[in-house]
């Protein structure tokens, strides 16, 4: 028998004669013949052969396709010499009808079978593993001797034919510092996986105890350690079981076909964006990936709505990557809820002022464009005028679909829970992401301030409450949108706002948001965050991370998300909407006012084409 040391360093010819000759003790390949790539293994009847490969292109993440063998060929060519599958994994399965009936150590004896099959050789995780530790990453399942851990996921694969089955992710602990090296590694070797497919908590994968593998071991988690997983080509097995094929045989997990080629030699050539990774949530944790070339333009647009137009002090409130961090949240969403509403003209009827329905518009847009469910909850005095202004605006062709309208008054104890989630269960919660953008916030004493110090209060409902219950919510991200640190999420960088605004020790908002975007008007932050999140899921690397890197992208969506965008005819129809609704602007005393040279109203004209040439 070899030891398992001696293997790391053997070629992989001399490698697959040992297990030909079962000759190594043990049956997982993880580490042998180090540097070279290793294959899973899939051999179905040729019947199935062309539906299996279809499946492997629709899902190339987890079944990225190396070799598809002509019919009873037992040889691979392209990926090693003197090879025999019959013989050159360490253990297979067989399949009966979908039913896993043995394991096998040989395929020898079905030699009469395989001649009417077809073996389909996929990449393998276990290939980056040395590139990974070449970048100063520990891969815990080699340090501990134990096969990688495997679990099945609650995420379906895209369908073809009989194959039908949830995505199989590996999971590997990586230090939370090294995260960065792990996905730079990995994702230009797309035949090999990629970059990972999530990284964070397991439950967003339907994930339910990392204790408990489906396939491979349970390997130990350091402190500090972040759970990452990447598509498995395991994910082929429950394919095989769902195909319910007479005859079928697969390697066993782990049990991986070593091939000739070296890791050096699989880098993906046409691969030239670089990965970056933003935690965008702590409970549940919560990480995503996004190019750095896409993270740039929108810190771009970040600083182009960062200015200070009536020099109110706001640039000292300004967080770096808030908009990039609020924006990635938002693109995982599936449910949005918007709010919005500031009534700074209290002795008008109505008195809310113009800045903030634009900009909760555009994001409801984009949001709608994209694929998600958005509602919009306000004051429930300005009900009746929310919802002639929706409709007003789909007639204007500002939205193409109405937006739900909710209110929320705060009468009972846990109703702000209640609201939130599905009976009131915070396991269940019917929103992921809240976001108010000029909306009256709620100071330290109660009350609602405009920037003059005039207590609001007795025309604001306590949609603040929301904001609060969520932070106890698991799974429900928030955003505040400003421009004077007095808006709801603001309460941020409260500390801020009373140093540098004007009155900002009484009108600050008490009540934070996990993102705050600070602008120099509120609905140039708005158009910022509907320009963030077009830039996002035109980006290969995100759009694949979304995705698990199952089915197909969803870049040829581009046109319809690029007419959702918000524009310089937009937002004058919807000016001219909320004007003739009697709603004033916010700047009526700053007429004079000038934006780098420009008069402010058409200051607003000339930020909108700013992010778009950014953007498009």
């Amino acid at each position: 028998m070899v030891c398992l040391h001696s293997l790391r360093s053997l070629a992989p010819a001399a490698v697959r004669g040992l297990i030909r000759q079962n000759r190594i003790p043990i049956r997982n390949t993880s580490g042998m013949s180090a540097g070279f790539n290793q294959a899973n293994i899939v051999i179905l009847h040729k019947s199935l052969a062309n539906d299996f490969e279809n499946f492997c292109q629709a899902n190339s993440g987890p079944l990225p396709l190396l070799y598809r063998s002509d019919v009873g060929e037992w040889k691979c060519p392209p990926l090693s010499s003197a090879s025999d599958i019959r013989t050159d994994c360490p253990l297979y399965r067989r399949y009966e009808h979908g039913i896993y009936t043995e394991s096998l150590t040989s395929l020898e004896g079905y030699s009469k079978e395989l001649k009417d099959m077809v073996t389909f050789y996929l990449g393998c995780s276990f290939s980056f593993e040395s590139a990974v530790q070449k970048l100063g990453v520990p891969v815990r399942n080699v340090e501990q001797k134990r096969n990688v851990s495997m679990y099945k996921t609650a995420v379906p694969c895209h369908g073809v034919g009989l194959f039908s089955c949830n995505l199989v992710v590996t999971m590997r602990p990586i230090p939370q510092d090294k995260l960065e090296a792990a996905v730079l590694a990995t994702h230009p070797m797309k035949k090999y996986h990629g970059a990972p497919v999530h990284i964070g908590s397991p439950g967003f994968l339907g994930i339910e105890d990392l204790q408990k593998t489906d396939y491979g071991d349970t390997v130990h988690i350091h402190p500090g350690d972040v759970p990452v997983f990447w598509a498995c080509g395991v994910t082929g097995m429950e394919a095989v079981v769902s195909c319910k094929s007479p005859l079928a045989f697969t390697h066993s997990p782990g049990s991986m076909f070593i091939t000739d080629v070296k890791n050096s030699d699989t880098p993906d050539p046409l691969t030239k964006e670089v990965p970056v990774v933003v935690q965008i949530s702590s409970d549940p944790l919560l990480y995503s990936l996004v190019s750095q070339r896409m993270a740039e333009r929108i810190r771009l647009l970040e600083e182009i709505v960062g200015i200070d137009p009536g020099n109110r002090g706001i640039k000292n409130l300004l967080i770096k990557d808030e908009l990039l961090k609020s924006s990635l949240s938002l693109s995982h969403a599936k449910s949005v809820l918007i709010t919005t509403g500031f009534p700074t003209h209290h002795q008008h009827v109505p008195p809310e002022e113009t800045d903030g329905p634009p900009g909760a518009l555009a994001m409801a847009a984009t949001l709608q464009a994209l694929g998600k469910k958005v509602a919009i909850v306000t004051d429930e005095r300005s009900i009746d005028m929310h919802k002639k202004i929706i409709e007003d605006s789909i007639e204007q062709g500002v939205l193409k679909t109405a937006v739900p309208l909710l209110t929320y008054k705060g009468e009972t104890p846990n109703c702000a829970v209640r609201f939130l989630c599905e009976d009131g269960d915070p396991t269940a919660p019917r929103f992921d992401h809240l976001v108010a953008i000029e909306r009256t916030g709620r100071a330290s004493d109660g009350n609602y301030y405009n920037a003059r110090k005039v207590n609001l209060k007795h025309l604001v409902d306590p949609i603040d409450d929301l904001f609060v219950a969520a932070q106890a919510v698991p799974g429900i991200s928030t955003t505040g949108i400003g421009d004077g640190g007095n808006e709801l999420g603001t309460g941020k960088v409260k500390e801020g706002v009373k140093k540098y605004v004007r009155n900002g020790e009484t009108i600050a908002c008490d009540v934070p948001a996990d993102f705050t975007v600070i602008a120099g008007v509120s609905n140039w932050g708005g158009y910022a965050v509907s320009c963030a999140l077009y830039l996002l899921n035109t980006c290969e690397i995100h759009d694949r991370y979304l995705r698990k890197a199952i089915g197909f992208p969803k870049l040829s969506e581009r046109e319809t998300w690029a007419a959702s965008l918000p524009s310089v005819r937009k937002e004058e129809k919807l000016l001219s909407i909320l004007v003739d609704h009697g709603i004033r602007s916010g700047v009526t005393g700053n007429l004079g006012m000038e934006v780098d040279g420009l008069p402010f109203y058409d200051a607003h004209s000339d930020m909108i084409k700013r992010l778009l040439e950014v953007t498009l």
